[in-house]
């Protein structure tokens, strides 16, 4: 069962990048949680071939200096973002070949929270300075915490939780204890189809039921679907005017475009509020 706590964090930072509001959010949670903080950056190399089949050294040269460059840079923002608010700092990051996605997912193993900024993965161009989120949340085993660029910090007044009786979002809502524990208000909802309403009044009834018991006070709604569960849940966020959103991540096949679909994928692109999310 987990603690109502979180120990350890790991933060994905965007090497090249400005990393101000994760780095916030990053302080605010090892603040609160008087958690050790994980900063890490990963890039892949330049690949070039030129006509006659060798590297193009130069262009290699110059491109991994800059990456080094970048990564030195993103290290020295997170420990001067960070520095007097978590109880220790470390640092991980590489220059590598495989999927970033994959290193970070394989370092994830060192924390009990990850966060990283929403997906930003568009076309295979992108692939050697960015993460693709969806893989990394599937891959990890750890709850992901999205936080968007705007974000100046986790409020977590109001959190709404989107159930669906799946294995995933059991998993995401007790991977959020700790946050759902700071919350002022946290409402429990599932989209249903008519036929299915009373059946899913029950189930977040005991959900709601199964918070109470660890000292969370949470609401629970059932709203009819409407034919598109990605609006309703936006819209009733939006009436909530909720902080946070809990979810379980769904996915089966290894292809990207099948591996976050509906729900999923518009919480991993998501700018107006966090997510958590568990595979």
């Amino acid at each position: 069962m987990n603690v109502m706590t979180y120990k350890t964090l790991m933060v994905h930072l965007k090497a090249g990048e400005q990393n101000a509001s994760i780095l916030r959010v990053s302080g605010e949670l090892a603040e609160r949680f008087d958690a050790s903080v994980i900063g890490i950056a990963a890039r892949q190399p330049l690949q070039l071939i030129d006509d006659s089949g060798f590297s193009t050294i130069d262009i290699l040269d110059r491109d991994l200096r800059a990456t080094n460059n970048d990564i030195e840079a993103a290290e020295a923002e997170f420990r001067t973002a960070l520095s007097g608010r978590a109880k220790s700092l470390q640092w991980r990051s590489a220059v590598t070949i495989a999927p970033l996605s994959e290193y970070l997912a394989h370092e994830a193993r060192a924390a009990d929270l990850v966060l990283s900024g929403p997906d930003t993965i568009h076309s295979p161009l992108y692939r050697p300075r960015y993460a693709d989120i969806g893989s990394l949340l599937m891959q990890s085993g750890r709850p992901l915490l999205v936080v968007p660029e705007e974000i100046d910090r986790l409020k977590v007044r109001r959190v709404v939780v989107a159930w669906k009786d799946k294995r995933e979002t059991r998993r995401a809502v007790a991977d959020a204890l700790p946050l759902l524990k700071l919350a002022g208000q946290v409402t429990v909802v599932e989209i249903a189809n008519p036929s299915d309403l009373v059946a899913a009044t029950t189930r977040i009834a005991d959900v709601a039921a199964w918070l109470g018991h660890h000292g969370i006070a949470a609401d629970p709604m059932v709203e009819p679907a409407a034919g598109n569960d990605v609006g309703g849940l936006a819209a009733i966020a939006d009436v909530y005017q909720a902080d946070l959103i809990v979810a379980g991540a769904y996915g089966h096949s290894q292809i990207r475009e099948a591996l976050v679909g509906g729900v999923t994928k518009d919480l991993l692109l998501r700018s107006e509020r966090c997510t958590l999310l568990s595979h």
